[in-house]
């Protein structure tokens, strides 16, 4: 190969991720490259990951996706935020919102001034100075309203929940239309250059062999390429999130339509409920070294909002990493590239944001090593504070009323995830390196949600007269108040624009 001569990308398996690889890199390639996808119909693709976040608008806007069409094409419903059941303690209940939180002021966060208050007893919950928070509570929704830039109306931010199966349906037909080829085929043997030990070319049962330049394994956790053919290594973050199954089940839909996911703390893991337009998606994340399959099953089996439409099933996952994402001329993207559990719907945030990656470094004949090792720094940085964010989750907790919990809460956690604990507790306050996923907002609804007491608030936040920081707060509250108040019902919403 020589520098300007990458013309053959080959994208091993389906699913998700090799879809959107496809989309994505058609829509930027065009007719430049001969892209090709192989994917066996024999190989089912895992398809429970329903839950997205904000940044898959645009990922679709990108590829010019009318999202009315979009969400009528996968049966989705909006998603405002998760809402986390029994997590700290038995009983409690808080949501991760999308969007801001309040309004600052000065040249301070709105939470300090919060935090003030708050502390001494003289301010409402987090959630009142959300609007996506409030919104969720009462089962409302509407798209952001550009027109008043200084409402909150104007700063709803929104995700879905997707029928994972039917977005992968669809970009392969938005693909194929852009000159991706598919071969329906399994893969019984991957050819290595000698010289170098790249990877030369594939080759089905069939007996045919599909040569390439780049190739891209979006095989699933098998890593057909990336770990089968090439031994990258696998980094476990098993001791931090110990959850290895997944008990799936969807279920007919229950008497609401809720903007938002609920995530409920079990004894060993947690349950999802992700309501659709034509179904309810439930699942019971958990422990093997904790909990039984037969339990488990039985939990989620007991815990459904309607009547099951299939046998449960197990999925078996580990949570971590690939040593890199990018080795030789095989990029992993998906879940051949490690995985986080489901609980903060990072999974398909995680292949677009891949997928973004290798454009931005996207190779010639070369490979120049330098390019990998940048691209592999990157993934590894925001793979691993979407981990602590998790971990998070599960360690910030006062249950105690089983092996799991007094496990997860006494562990010792990452230093990275230390020290942003400890920042919070000397003063609240919250520090965003490099651009990682999640923001400020994110950190203190989990933070708070979870019980993370402060030792003290900013001291700036003491320069205004608390009968000033108390209209402020009041103000904001009734403000997202009212605005709530002017949204359609959720269900009444999609019914009116992008029912399937």
């Amino acid at each position: 190969m020589t520098p300007g001569n990458l013309k053959r990308l080959v994208i091993v398996g389906g699913g998700t991720a090799g879809w959107m690889a496809a989309a994505a890199l058609g829509n930027v390639l065009g007719r430049s490259m001969d892209i090709h996808l192989v994917e066996s119909d024999d190989i089912g693709t895992i398809g429970v990951g329903e839950s997205t976040i904000p940044a898959l608008r645009l990922f679709n806007a990108l590829l010019g996706i009318d999202e009315n069409e979009f969400m009528r094409e996968t049966k989705a419903t909006f998603k405002l935020g998760i809402e986390l059941r029994d997590w700290s303690r038995l009983g409690d209940r808080y949501m991760h919102g999308f969007g801001p939180i309040g309004r600052n002021l000065a040249m301070l966060s709105f939470h300090q001034y919060w935090l003030r208050m708050f502390r001494a007893g003289k301010a409402r919950d987090l959630e009142a100075y959300s609007i996506n928070r409030m919104a969720a509570r009462a089962h409302r929704f509407m798209r952001a309203d550009r027109s008043h830039p200084n409402s909150p109306l104007s700063e709803i931010v929104h995700a879905f929940h997707i029928d994972a199966g039917l977005y992968a349906r669809y970009l392969r037909r938005y693909a194929e239309r852009a000159g991706v080829r598919r071969t329906e085929g399994k893969v019984v043997d991957v050819e290595l250059r000698p010289e170098d030990g790249f990877v030369r070319a594939i080759r089905l049962a069939d007996g045919q062999r599909v040569e390439g330049a780049l190739f891209i394994d979006c095989s699933g956790m098998r890593g057909l390429l990336i770990e089968e053919a090439l031994h990258t290594g696998f980094e476990s973050w098993s001791h931090w999130l110990p959850c290895d199954r997944a008990v799936v089940v969807p279920c007919e839909l229950g008497a609401d339509l809720p903007p938002y996911t609920t995530a409920t703390a079990r004894k060993a893991g947690w349950q999802w409920r992700i309501g659709l337009q034509h179904r309810t998606g439930n699942g019971h994340v958990f422990s093997s070294a904790h909990l039984g399959e037969d339990e488990a099953t039985a939990i989620l089996m007991d815990n459904l909002d309607g009547k099951p439409l299939a046998e449960p099933r197990t999925l078996r996952f580990a949570s971590g990493q690939r040593a890199k994402a990018w080795n030789r001329n095989v990029v992993a993207i998906g879940l051949s590239s490690g995985f986080a559990e489901p609980l903060e719907s990072t999974s398909i945030h995680l292949i677009q944001a891949t997928i973004a990656k290798l454009i931005a470094f996207f190779p010639d004949g070369q490979f120049r090593q330098v390019d990998i090792d940048e691209f592999n720094r990157q993934c590894r940085f925001e793979n691993e504070r979407i981990r602590d964010f998790l971990i998070l989750h599960y360690h910030a907790t006062e249950r105690d009323d089983s092996p799991f919990w007094d496990h997860v809460r006494t562990m010792q956690v990452p230093e990275t995830l230390q020290a942003k604990l400890d920042l919070w507790r000397s003063a609240g306050r919250i520090v965003r390196n490099d651009g990682e996923l999640f923001a400020e907002a994110g950190w203190l609804q989990v933070l708070h949600g979870q019980r993370v007491a402060t030792q003290a608030h900013h001291p700036i936040a003491d320069a205004i007269d608390e009968a000033e920081v108390a209209s402020y707060l009041e103000e904001i509250a009734a403000v997202v108040g009212n605005c709530v108040e002017q949204m359609p019902p959720h269900a009444r919403f999609v019914a009116a624009h992008c029912a399937g």
